[in-house]
C-alpha cells in the first residue's frame, strides 16, 4: 500500500481523499494557493505546500509545482481529484517519469478517451453504438456550419477537450450556429488550451446516465451499475442518483456491459465513468442509448455509488494503485438501496444565478442524518477563483422517495449566510411533481422556467416575526421606536431591512412562534432553504449607490474575455457587449435599451472587481 499521498487539488475532493487516506494510514501532502492558505484541506493534511498565486493557471495547473512538492515532502504518490490536471495524460507522464506513483488511468488511457472525436471513433470500432454527429479534422468555420446543417438542428456544438459542462452549445437555429461555435471556441481555448470541436445530434429527450466502471492493473474491469444524471442547468449537472429511475435490469445489464467493454478497449486502469445518452421518450430502452464520452478520472456524483454499493471508491483507487487486485469481483457487487446527491452552489437564483462570494459567517448543512462533503467551513470565504460548489449533501434511503424525502429535510435546515446558495431551488426542485415521479431528463430544469426559483424576501409571517423579535424589549412590550405609524393604534407599521431591500411590515404578533437567532443587530432565520438576515431599516438620509440608467457594472470580480463594441457604437437593448469570465463560467452583459457607446472602460483580458463600472450606455431619445 501506499506510504505517502500528495494530492493535486483543492477542496472538497482534497478533504474527502485525506478522509480515506487518514482511515487507511496514509500521510497525506495538501497544495495550496494564496486564496487556499486558510482552507480546510491545508489544516487537514499532515503536510502543505504554497505552490502559487490563486488564479489556477499560476497554482493548480502547473505540473511542475505539483510535482516539486511531491519531491520536497517525500510523497510516494499524487492523486489528482477531479478537474485541474486529472485528465491530462502529459502531466500523468510527468509524474511517472519523476517515479512517482500516479493513483490514475494510464496516460495512453486518458489520451485515448480524452479527445471526444478519437474516443468516439474508438467506441464505434468497439462496436459501441454512438449519437450521430461530426468528427472531422476540418475546423473551419464553413464546413462545421455546413456539417450542423446535414446533421440537423437542434446540433451540440462540443469542445473536443472538454468536460464538466464547460465548451458546450446546444444550437436549434442554423442562424445562430457561428455565433454559438466562436463563443464555444473562446471558452475551450480558455479552459483547456484546445479550440477544436465536434458536433453531435441534440436528442430531445435526453437521459443522462453514466456507469462506474474500475480497473486495474491484472487486467480485470467492473462496473458498479449506474447513476442518472439528468437533472442539469446550462449542461451542470445539479442532482445525481443511483440507480438511474424507470432502469429495468434487461437495460441495465446492456448499458453496464457496454460501459466495460468501452474501459476494456482502452485497457484502463483505475475509477472511471462511461458517459450514455439514451432517448427517454418512450422510457429507458437498451437499443436507444448511445455513448458520449469516458471520464477518466473519480466523478464529482461518486458519493451515491459508494452509497448503493457499499464501497469506498477512493479505497479502490489507492489500492488499485499500489498494484492490488480489484477488491471485489463483478458477482459480489448489488445495489441496496437509493442515493441521490444535491450539488449546493454559492450562487444566487434570483440574480440569474450568478455565483456569490465572500465570507461564510453562518455555514451549518444540517448534516446529522446524512453525508455532507465539503471544503469549506463556517468562518471560511467563498473565493471568486475557483468552482462555487461549496458543498455535496448525499441522503440514501430504502427506496427514491425514501432518499428525496431525507435530501430535502436535510436542505430545510441548511443555513449558510450571508453567501447565497441554491438551496431553495434544489428543495422546489425535489417537491416537483415531475422529479418525484421520476419523469426527468436535461431539459426539465429549462422547461420549468421560474417555477423553481425561490422568492427573494420572507414570508409575510416571517416578516412579521423578524418585527416582533427585533421591537420587543427585555420586558416583552412593545415599544414606540421612530420609524412607526401611530395614526392607527391597531395596526402599526416598521420598515425593515432584508439584504439591502427596505420592506414595510405590519407589526402585529406573528402567529408563528419561528425560530430565529440573533447575529449583532440582524435575526437570521431559515425558510425554505434559505437564510435571511433581516434588521429594522435605519433612516439616516443615505440612499443606496447607483451608477445610473445605462451602467454595466460587473457583477462579481473576474476577467474581460471579449469586448463586443467601441466607443460612440451604436447598440440596441439585448446587443452583447461584454463578456465577463468568472468562477469558471461565461457571463455576458448586454444592453439594456437602444443607444450609444458613452463610456467603455474596459478591453479584453482586462481584470475587473465587482461593481465596476465596465460600459455606459446612453439612450437615444425619441
Amino acid at each position: 500500500m501506499i506510504n505517502s499521498l500528495l494530492i493535486a487539488n483543492r477542496g472538497e475532493i482534497a478533504c474527502r481523499i485525506i478522509r480515506t487516506a487518514r482511515a487507511l494510514g496514509i500521510r497525506t501532502v495538501a497544495v495550496y494557493s494564496d486564496a487556499d492558505a486558510k482552507a480546510l484541506h491545508v489544516r487537514q493534511a499532515d503536510e502543505a505546500v504554497h505552490i502559487g498565486p490563486s488564479p489556477a493557471r499560476e497554482s493548480y495547473l502547473v505540473g511542475e509545482k505539483i510535482i516539486a512538492a511531491a519531491k520536497q515532502t517525500g510523497a510516494e504518490a499524487i492523486h489528482p481529484g477531479y478537474g485541474f490536471l486529472s485528465e491530462n495524460a502529459d502531466f500523468a507522464e510527468a509524474v511517472i517519469a519523476a517515479r512517482l506513483v500516479w493513483v490514475g488511468p494510464r496516460p495512453d488511457s486518458i489520451r485515448a478517451m480524452g479527445l471526444k472525436d478519437a474516443a468516439k471513433a474508438r467506441m464505434i470500432a468497439a462496436g459501441v453504438p454512438v449519437t450521430p454527429g461530426y468528427l472531422g479534422e476540418d475546423q473551419s468555420p464553413d464546413r462545421l456550419q455546413a456539417e450542423a446543417d446535414a446533421i440537423g438542428y437542434p446540433v451540440l456544438i462540443k469542445a473536443v477537450a472538454g468536460g464538466g459542462g464547460k465548451g458546450m452549445r446546444l444550437v436549434e437555429a442554423s442562424g445562430d450556429f457561428l455565433d454559438a461555435l466562436a463563443s464555444c471556441q473562446r471558452e475551450a481555448a480558455s479552459s483547456f488550451g484546445d479550440d477544436r470541436v465536434l458536433l453531435e445530434k441534440y436528442i430531445l429527450s435526453p437521459r443522462h446516465i453514466e456507469v462506474q466502471v474500475f480497473g486495474d492493473t491484472h487486467g480485470d474491469v467492473v462496473h458498479l451499475f449506474e447513476r442518472d444524471c439528468s437533472l442539469q442547468r446550462r449542461h451542470q449537472k445539479v442532482i445525481e442518483e443511483a440507480p438511474a429511475p424507470g432502469m429495468d435490469e434487461q437495460t441495465r445489464e446492456a448499458i453496464c456491459a457496454a460501459a466495460v467493454r468501452a474501459a476494456k478497449a482502452v485497457d484502463y486502469v483505475g475509477a472511471g465513468t462511461i458517459e450514455f445518452i439514451a432517448d427517454a421518450s418512450e422510457g429507458l430502452r437498451a437499443d436507444r442509448i448511445w455513448f458520449m464520452e469516458m471520464n477518466t478520472r473519480l466523478q464529482v456524483e461518486h458519493p451515491v455509488t459508494e452509497e448503493i454499493t457499499g464501497q469506498d471508491l477512493v479505497e479502490w483507487q489507492l489500492r488499485v494503485a499500489s498494484g492490488e487486485p480489484l477488491p471485489l469481483r463483478q458477482e459480489e457487487l448489488e445495489i441496496q438501496g437509493w442515493a441521490m446527491e444535491a450539488r449546493l452552489y454559492a450562487e444566487d437564483p434570483a440574480t440569474g444565478f450568478l455565483p456569490s462570494i465572500g465570507p461564510l459567517t453562518e455555514f451549518d448543512l444540517n448534516d446529522g442524518l446524512i453525508r455532507s462533503d465539503s471544503g469549506v467551513e463556517e468562518g471560511g470565504e467563498v473565493s471568486p477563483f475557483y468552482d462555487p460548489m461549496i458543498a455535496k449533501l448525499i441522503a440514501c434511503g430504502l427506496d427514491r422517495e425514501d432518499a428525496i424525502a431525507r435530501l430535502s429535510n436535510a436542505l430545510l435546515g441548511t443555513s449558510v449566510w450571508p453567501v447565497r446558495t441554491n438551496g431553495a431551488f434544489l428543495i422546489k426542485a425535489l417537491a416537483d411533481p415531475d422529479f418525484a415521479a421520476g419523469n426527468l431528463d436535461t431539459g426539465l430544469i429549462a422547461r420549468k422556467g421560474d417555477a423553481w426559483l425561490p422568492p427573494r424576501l420572507p414570508s409575510d409571517e416571517v416578516l412579521r416575526g423578524a418585527a416582533w423579535r427585533l421591537i420587543e424589549n427585555e420586558e416583552g412590550e412593545t415599544p414606540r421606536l421612530p420609524g412607526f405609524r401611530l395614526n392607527a393604534p391597531q395596526r402599526l407599521q416598521t420598515v425593515l431591512d432584508v439584504h439591502g431591500t427596505r420592506v414595510p411590515v405590519d407589526f402585529v404578533e406573528p402567529a408563528e412562534n419561528w425560530y430565529m437567532r440573533h447575529l449583532d443587530d440582524r435575526v437570521m432565520v431559515n425558510e425554505e432553504g434559505q437564510t435571511f438576515a433581516i434588521r429594522l431599516a435605519r433612516f439616516d438620509g443615505a440612499t443606496g449607490a447607483s451608477a445610473g440608467d445605462g451602467a454595466i457594472l460587473a457583477p462579481m470580480p473576474g476577467r474581460v474575455t471579449s469586448v463586443e463594441v467601441a466607443a460612440g457604437e451604436a447598440v440596441t437593448k439585448g446587443q452583447r457587449l461584454v463578456t465577463l469570465e468568472a468562477m469558471k463560467m461565461e457571463h455576458g452583459l448586454t444592453a439594456p435599451f437602444d443607444g450609444t457607446i458613452a463610456e467603455l472602460n474596459v478591453a479584453q483580458g482586462s481584470q475587473v472587481t465587482e461593481g465596476a463600472l465596465l460600459v455606459k450606455v446612453e439612450k437615444i431619445e425619441s
